[in-house]
């Protein structure tokens, strides 16, 4: 019957349970690395440069291949390049858990990152595909969320409870045993789905993409890590160069990776840039968290991890809220109201002082956190109804590559900022009994304070420890005063051009490209669907 949309049952249900699952993983392997670098810096010897590569090569890469993952899956099949990545990934994992050089390790984690490109666009597309009911969809989007934004939390106490019993490589072989029941419940649970007229696969357009995400990241990255130099603004400016090219490819391919079309209307584009924005405050501000409960506060990292449990529990909170009340009250006031949410966490984080307590740090992040839940699952599921079923990879890849650039323009600009600020506190008001080198690896970091101050005269230290602990605050306050701004921009403009007829976000139901241009006709395309 016209109008009506087929209700998920067990079978889609238990396939979502299976889907949370890759998400989990894929979210825990970028933060776990936080906590397990001393551990497999110790046992490997890598040199500073190696580290930084352990640590990024995963994100790099991951990033780069989201969107061609995505239009692979469209393409060949969601289930396919879905079980085909777990695999990939669980090889992969077992190689990074047994490496015995840097350089073997760094390859690991490029594979990893490789493999995990396939897991959040074919999962989140494949949770579209799932559920035609806006309803059910919007339930199960979350459940989604709250699986992605539950493994960054995970990552660093279940990291940090292996490291206590195991050696470092435990970390990565925990994903073994997840990736073989995915592929063997994948099969008996998830239908394959896939673009019925897909068209020619754009190999150039490829690897512009790649070129272009991994340009722009790594610039950003190397900007947060060594301020602004030509290296890393012109990677950023070629990085832009060849995306501003792809976008002209997409715009006039017959067969484009992405639809443009999609980026003409507001229901699309305004929820993608939504998203870039609230995970460029969370990501972000978390270079501040971690350092403040281990360094300013003495925290062991598990005692640290632990202490981040109640944000991790009441996420799922927002996400349940935002979920029950957005058919009733309006997708575009519950995305403004959970901008408003974050906006108070943030005020909250801008009066922390350095002799503030545990609780103050978390209970501003657990008010953020809320906000944040209910913002991304919304978010997330307004992108995936405006894009037609068969281009769901597509949407979901580009979704989550937006996340992607709002976390690493986060760490780098707030990081940048702040880094400022502590160098210029710090030198000003430094003991006067410190050398020059000593003063020079002060300034550099938070920890590199931490550990002058711990070769110096007792006096001397204690005034080292509360200038740097002061300075690292101040620069703490302003990144939360800066995320506090945006949120509360970013709910103005939701409420502004999302609000009137015509513009609003509706109920969720699926539109083609082609119709959000023309109006606001409902659609209903459909996806090739076989059984497994």
């Amino acid at each position: 019957m016209a109008g009506e949309e087929k209700h998920a049952g067990s079978r889609e249900w238990a396939g979502l349970a299976v889907l949370v699952l890759p998400c989990v993983l894929a979210s825990m392997d970028m933060a776990v690395m936080f906590i397990t670098l001393p551990s497999l810096a110790a046992d490997l010897g890598p040199s500073g440069s190696e580290q930084l590569w352990i640590m990024d090569a995963y994100g790099f890469l991951l990033a780069g291949l989201l969107i061609t993952m995505g239009t692979l899956g469209d393409r060949f099949g969601r289930r396919r390049v879905l079980l085909t990545g777990a695999a990939a990934f669980g090889a992969a994992s077992v190689l990074a858990a047994y490496s015995t050089s840097p350089g073997t390790l760094i390859a690991a984690r490029a594979l990893l990152g490789i493999a995990g490109a396939t897991l959040a666009p074919s999962t989140l597309s494949l949770v579209r595909s799932m559920f035609h009911d806006a309803g059910q969809r919007a339930a199960a989007v979350g459940i989604w969320t709250a699986g992605f934004a539950g493994g960054a939390v995970l990552g660093p106490i279940i990291g940090g409870l292996l490291l206590e019993r195991f050696w470092w490589g435990s970390v990565f072989l925990i994903n073994v045993p997840v990736m073989a029941l995915l592929l063997l419940l994948g099969p008996l649970l998830l239908t394959e789905h896939r673009d019925p007229e897909p068209g020619r696969f754009d190999l150039l357009g490829a690897a512009m993409s790649l070129t272009a995400v991994l340009g722009v990241i790594y610039g950003v990255k190397a900007v947060a890590e060594h301020g602004f130099g030509w290296i890393s603004l012109t990677c950023c400016a070629a990085g832009l160069a060849v995306g501003a090219a792809f976008l002209r490819r997409q715009h006039r391919s017959a067969n484009p990776m992405i639809d443009m079309a999609l980026f003409r209307t507001r229901r699309f584009n305004v929820p993608l840039l939504i998203d870039a924005l609230a995970t460029f405050g969370l990501v972000g501000f978390s270079l501040f968290n971690w350092q403040f409960m281990q360094l300013v506060l003495g925290m062991g990292p598990v005692e640290s991890a632990l202490w981040s449990l109640p944000t991790f529990l009441v996420m799922p909170v927002g996400i349940a809220l935002a979920t029950a009340i957005a058919p009733r009250v309006g997708k575009h006031n519950v995305i403004a109201a959970g901008l408003l949410v974050a906006t108070a966490g943030y005020v909250m984080l801008a009066l922390l002082q350095a002799g503030s307590g545990i609780v103050h740090l978390v209970s501003g992040m657990t008010v953020v956190s809320i906000g944040i839940g209910a913002v991304s699952a919304v978010v997330t599921e307004v992108i995936q109804s405006a894009a037609p079923p068969e281009r769901a990879g597509a949407a979901s890849a580009t979704a989550e590559t937006s996340a992607e650039f709002g976390g690493a323009l986060g760490i780098a600009l707030l990081g940048s900022i702040g880094t400022a600020v502590y160098r210029s506190e710090l030198a000003a008001n430094a003991p006067d009994a410190l050398t020059p080198g000593q003063l020079e690896a002060a300034r550099n970091t938070l920890g590199g304070a931490v550990e002058t101050a711990a070769t110096l005269p007792s006096g001397t230290a204690e005034s080292l420890r509360h200038v740097a602990f002061e300075a690292f605050t101040r620069e703490a306050r302003i990144a939360s005063v800066v995320s506090a701004v945006l949120m509360a921009g970013a709910a103005t403009l939701v409420v502004a051009v999302l609000r009137s007829p015509g513009r609003g976000l509706g109920s969720g139901a699926s539109r083609p490209a082609a119709e959000l241009q023309r109006g606001d006709r409902v659609g209903d395309p459909r996806s090739q669907a076989t059984s497994p």
